[in-house]
């Protein structure tokens, strides 16, 4: 093999490769919602946000939250197949602070294309307890 052969198969490899790297890349993006407690005050039960996104992307959801009141947030997706949720947690407020709200925090990732809509309500989950005293929701389109 020539030099001249060697170089063009060389030069042919590192194009497959790139090709190879470039089919292997996937871009996803995050999306943040964040709602105060004076948020909700101002509107309780009229907050609601829309997105487009795709396959792979992610949606961050931090609600206010005081749970030493036994109120918490709870949600209902319409669909399954679309999202699916891939963390919790709470947020502690700062420390040595009793009685201040916290935040609710969700990751949501996109699983599959389509259309849910994801209803959330802050309530006390006992009988009697108060129901939807906050309602937040999101409809959510994956392309």
């Amino acid at each position: 093999m020539n030099l001249r052969s060697f170089a063009a198969a060389l030069l042919v490899i590192v194009f497959l490769q790139t090709l190879s790297f470039g089919a292997c890349v996937t871009t996803s993006h995050d999306y943040y919602v964040d709602i105060s407690c004076g948020e909700f005050a101002d509107n309780p039960n009229g907050l609601h946000d829309n997105f487009n996104i795709e396959v792979g992307d992610k949606i961050r959801v931090k609600l206010c939250s005081n749970l030493s009141t036994g109120f918490q947030w709870e949600y209902e997706m319409t669909e399954d197949n679309v999202l699916r949720e891939e963390d919790y947690d709470f947020e502690e407020p700062s420390p040595g602070l009793t009685g201040v709200p916290g935040k609710e925090a969700w990751t949501f990732e996109a699983i599959g294309e389509g259309t849910t809509v994801i209803n959330m309500e802050y309530s006390q989950p006992w009988q009697s307890g108060v129901e939807a005293q906050w309602t937040y929701g999101i409809t959510i389109v994956v392309d």
